[in-house]
Formats: C-alpha cells, structure tokens, sequence
C-alpha cells in the first residue's frame, strides 16, 4: 500500500514541478520526475516540510523542478 501512496504522490510532484517548468510528457513522465526529484531534493536541500509517503514536500517539488529543467535543456523541442 506504500507504494501506490509513493506513486500517487509522486505523480502530484511531478504534476507541480511540469506547470512550474512548463512541461508537458505526460503522466508517467510526472511520475518519474516526481519521485526522482524527490531523491534530489532531498539530498540537495535536506528533508524539511511537510512529509506524505516519505518524501518531504517542499524540496521534492524543487528537485522535480530541477530534473524537469534539465531532461527539457537535453531532450526538449527545437523552435
């Protein structure tokens, strides 16, 4: 059951950090990039905040941001 918790609220991360950044790839990108920039975050700005399903918030959703940054600078659209 933690699981589907880590993935429900991993996609609300990444769902977050896609409208911060302007992304849009979908619901399993959002989930990736949820959970990623969760261990990002985390080890980045440590875990403070608010926590659901063991990933602290706050820095989760600016660790999603900062994946989602950088997978838009590699793989993203040329104009």
């Amino acid at each position: 059951m933690h699981w589907l918790w880590v993935l429900i609220v991993g996609a609300v991360i990444g769902a977050i950090a896609g409208s911060i950044t302007g992304e849009k790839r979908g619901c399993l990108f959002n989930i990736i990039a949820g959970i990623i920039g969760s261990s990002i975050g985390e080890s980045l700005f440590s875990s403070w905040g608010p926590n659901v399903a063991g990933m602290a918030i706050i820095p989760s959703i600016l660790g999603a941001v900062i994946f989602a940054a950088v997978i838009s600078f590699f793989f993203g659209k040329s104009k």
